[in-house]
């Protein structure tokens, strides 16, 4: 038995009704895209993409080869944390905090006290890439980590190789995590950013930044499937959003190419044994390298990389297996600002039925959680309707 499920992270497919509440009424990632772009993607066609709404250039055929349908968020939020939590059967009531102005004098004091260091640089909102062009001189003269967030609920410390080694840094995010620190604030992840490089040239060590996520409020779906003897694979950053917990595999991928060609060797190599495996993939490009960056020209090429690439996958899919296509939350990338945006994802299912249907709108992620454990069988306590 194998069911994967795949995270295009940020690709919503319209607003929701709550959206006004976040400021995102109007948004619509794929929507936007798929009008502005017009990007080829005859496998998205060839499933039903096209026949969860109307969009540019994807016609709904007239029998579509996966079943199809929409998400609804219910939690609090509108990041990846909350999103995957929601996947995974964990419903958030209440949003993780985040920090517009940057974070209040006690966070930062409780820093400096729990890590000994003797100052920070930064505590404002910022691209990582800016935010170390900027003050990446005054951190490799002072010696003071560089401490920044973003729209989303995160305490970043990024440092020089050179002025703050790699372990300490490491050791820097997992004081920071303490309840002592940021715990009582419960932000959603410390992210440790280190860079190399000289002034008006510094690079990022993508490979190497680690994530400290918030502890769980119950055992996700993973770790109910993992303690039933169902094997769990993480591949991308999705192990990192739940503090590692549930997984027996863990494959760190940074790009959308590197997560496909890991889930598709996965694909070939766990349809060969006899053993219930989950794998749970996050193709993390969509949201980090074109919907922050408003870039809808890159979106639709990474769609088209993707459509090229399922084909594959769909041949080496065992005949009992389950694909799932779906989301996190929206990114729009011709949205006014850079943050996510409160959205719909789409919802599309291969295997499991010889019968193609619509699957409606869902009324929240978790009927995901729900039809995986329906597929192995195994007793998870959440509200939601299987697929299947």
């Amino acid at each position: 038995m194998l069911f994967v499920t795949i995270v295009m992270d940020g690709v919503g497919i319209g607003a929701q009704p709550d959206a006004k509440v976040y400021g995102d009424d109007g948004s619509d990632t794929l929507g936007h895209v798929l009008a502005a772009e017009q990007p080829t993607l005859p496998t998205f066609t060839s499933l039903g993409l096209g026949c969860i709404r109307d969009l540019t250039g994807v016609p709904c055929p007239g029998r579509p080869r996966a079943r199809y349908g929409r998400m609804r968020e219910v939690s609090a939020g509108k990041d990846s944390t909350t999103g995957h939590w929601e996947l995974a059967g964990l419903r958030l009531d209440t949003p993780f905090p985040t920090y517009a102005e940057g974070f209040p004098d006690e966070v930062i004091d409780a820093f400096i006290a729990a890590t000994g260091c003797h100052g920070v640089l930064g505590n404002k909102p910022a691209s990582g890439t800016a935010i170390i062009a900027e003050l990446g001189p005054a951190h490799e003269e002072t010696g003071h980590p560089i401490v920044y967030t973003s729209a989303d609920s995160v305490f970043q410390i990024a440092a020089h190789k050179d002025v703050i080694p790699l372990e300490r840094l490491y050791e820097l995010c997992e004081l920071a995590r303490t309840e002592a620190c940021v715990g009582d604030h419960a932000v959603g992840r410390v992210i440790a950013r280190p860079f190399v490089g000289t002034a008006g040239n510094y690079t990022r060590i993508s490979e190497e930044r680690k994530d400290f996520s918030r502890a769980l409020p119950r055992p996700p779906l993973q770790q109910v499937l993992q303690e039933a003897g169902v094997r769990t694979i993480s591949i991308g950053k999705i192990a990192d959003l739940f503090d590692k917990v549930g997984f027996d595999v863990m494959q760190k991928t940074k790009t959308n190419p590197a997560g496909i060609d890991a889930t598709l060797h996965t694909i070939r190599e766990r349809g060969a044994l006899d053993e219930p495996t989950f794998v749970w993939t996050n193709l993390v490009d969509f949201d980090q390298e074109y919907g922050h960056r408003n870039d809808p020209a890159g979106f639709a090429a990474a769609l088209e990389t993707l459509d090229a690439a399922l084909p594959d996958m769909l041949e080496a899919l065992p005949s009992d297996a389950v694909l799932v296509l779906t989301a996190d939350h929206g990114n729009d990338p011709t949205f006014p600002g850079t943050d996510h945006t409160r959205e719909y994802v789409p919802l599309l299912v291969i295997g499991g039925s010889d019968t193609p249907r619509d699957l409606g709108l869902r009324p929240s992620f978790n009927d995901h959680a729900v039809t995986v454990a329906d597929y192995f069988g195994v007793d998870f306590e959440t509200e939601g309707r299987s697929f299947l």
